[in-house]
């Protein structure tokens, strides 16, 4: 094969995968290590103790933890390895955010006494060119070659179960390969999957895995649904400069979130220019004759007629559990995806699952640590002895905006329904000081603990590094520490995660009962004198 026909099928290559466009220095150096367009399958010997179907992080965790453990594993993708955390989720979402915060503190910069010259402007291009070469800089941590190196053999393919002993894999040349196993883990993770609104096919409109192939900015931008997604794409492209609808059927946004934390930041997107159409009905959506996506609908009873550029479609997930021929090995799934026990162990004892296959918390975290789990039960727990529990889990998870929220545990609507009393304590950021000096006063930090104790069953988060702040909780409640115990512990100052600590200190001052009150004061005039 010479040069000029492999590079036109290098081009084919990235075409039939989207997530490679455009098909850049950065992106040709992604495919490299994710999807090596000339990657030859190798032969197997021998029965795996393992074979993993999916290399995004639940699939790569569990593959890399075992085959480091002296397993033999296999590991299958159809696409990119990575999955969406690397490639169409986290990895470039957080990339054009980064990119849009800084767009928005030269916009505020005059605020702090910076003067910033007239006309200057975000360039969306070049913002996501860096995106793209920052995702590509940190993909080999996901390539095949480092996974290959671990000691992984690594198939690219389609899988399907054949029976309980063997896992086919079909290349884009119609090969086929038998992967002989003792134990299988379906990791093949989730896609997005579009609602049933009126029109909505006959447009061509924007998911998650597609949005960041964009190298133009939308003048006007639509987004359906202000879950985390929605949000976060909501406001980066407004402080790039979109003129950005976003529909919501809802009354606020993030509406599974705290109202009080989902109210501020709400208050940002309108300061950052969002245009929020909240109680949409009777959505409809059309392509017009200038190659505007048209959307119609009701907000409020009241009519409402928008043309947009482009439409990124936020809401929906689906299992990728179509073609894995699971009914032949009696793994049992439905529209929500794989069933599993609090073992993920599937209605197969032989076959696991983890990740947004089988999750409810569809967090790149959750898949880590529930691989982990995975590893110790499907290969090291001998019957009920050494099992490790889903349910064990302290998970927590945070939405990118600005500013961000972040959460763990249980809500207050939640330690109700299950007859869980709770004593909530907030602390404001306008009383602490690195909050107030950064300008960044609008938020708080909220726990709620068991009725009468310490013991912390749930907090949020709202501050612009919520998602670091998070995780001193996050360890608390895991090692099962309580509030006392880091209102005890020294915080630098001036910090914003000096405001846990006083949430510690207002637990402590709760326990000043009239009694204890009288015997520090006998106490102090025994030292001093009346």
């Amino acid at each position: 094969m010479n040069s000029k026909t492999a590079s036109i099928e290098t081009q084919m290559q990235a075409e039939k995968i989207r997530q490679l466009q455009p098909f850049d220095q950065f992106n040709r150096q992604l495919e490299e290590n994710v999807h090596p367009p000339q990657w030859k399958n190798p032969t197997p010997e021998q029965p795996y103790h393992l074979v993993v179907i999916g290399a995004g992080t639940a699939g790569l965790v569990t593959a890399a933890g075992a085959a480091g453990l002296g397993a033999r594993v296999a590991l299958i993708e159809r696409e990119l390895m990575g999955g969406d955390c690397l490639n169409v989720g986290c990895v470039p979402s957080k990339g054009i955010i980064g990119a849009a915060r800084i767009a928005a503190a030269v916009r505020d910069a005059a605020r702090f006494g910076i003067d910033v010259p007239d006309g200057t402007s975000a360039d969306f291009a070049k913002a996501m060119e860096r995106m793209r070469s920052k995702r590509a800089h940190i993909s080999p941590a996901d390539s095949a070659k480092r996974f290959t190196d671990l000691g992984v053999d690594v198939f690219f393919g389609d899988a399907s179960f054949v029976d309980d002993q063997n896992i086919s894999v079909t290349t884009a040349d119609g090969a086929t390969q038998q992967l002989p196993f003792k134990k299988a883990v379906i990791a093949a993770g989730a896609r997005a999957a579009a609602p049933q609104i009126p029109g909505l096919d006959a447009v061509d409109y924007l998911t998650n895995e597609s949005l960041f192939s964009l190298t133009e900015l939308p003048r006007r931008f639509g987004i359906v649904g202000s879950g985390p997604i929605g949000s976060e794409m909501a406001q980066a492209f407004a402080r790039f400069g979109s003129e950005v609808y976003l529909f919501e059927r809802g009354d606020h946004i993030l509406t599974r979130e705290d109202p009080e934390a989902a109210a501020i930041v709400q208050r940002q997107f309108e300061r950052d220019g969002v245009n929020p159409i909240f109680k949409t009905t009777d959505l409809a959506i059309s392509q017009t004759d200038g190659n505007q996506i048209r959307l119609q609908g009701k907000q409020n009873g009241k009519d409402f007629d928008i043309q947009v550029d482009q439409l990124l479609i936020a809401v929906g997930r689906a299992p990728n559990t179509d073609g894995l021929n699971l009914e032949a090995v009696q793994v049992e799934y439905d529209r929500s995806g794989v069933k599993v026990n609090d073992y993920l162990q599937t209605t197969n004892r032989r076959i696991f699952a983890a990740g947004d296959v089988c999750s409810k918390y569809k967090f790149t975290h959750a898949a880590d640590f529930q691989a982990r789990i995975v590893i110790q039960n499907a290969l090291f727990a001998v019957g009920p002895f050494g099992k490790k529990k889903a349910s064990d889990l302290v998970i927590p998870w945070a939405t990118y905006t600005s500013p961000e929220i972040a959460h763990v545990g249980i809500y207050p609507q939640q330690a109700n329904e299950n007859g869980v009393e709770i004593d909530t304590y907030v602390q404001s950021l306008e009383h602490v000081d690195r909050a107030i000096l950064e300008g960044n006063d609008e938020g708080f930090v909220k726990v709620h603990c068991k009725k009468g104790t310490d013991q912390i069953v749930g907090a949020t988060v709202v501050a612009e590094n919520a998602g670091d702040m998070i995780s001193e909780i996050t360890l608390a409640m895991t090692n099962r520490l309580g509030l006392a115990k880091i209102g005890s512990t020294i915080h630098p100052y001036p910090t914003q995660a000096e405001a846990i600590r006083k949430l510690g200190d207002q637990f402590n001052r709760t326990k000043l009962t009239p009694t204890s009150q009288k015997i520090l004061g006998f106490l102090r005039r025994l030292n001093v004198g009346r």
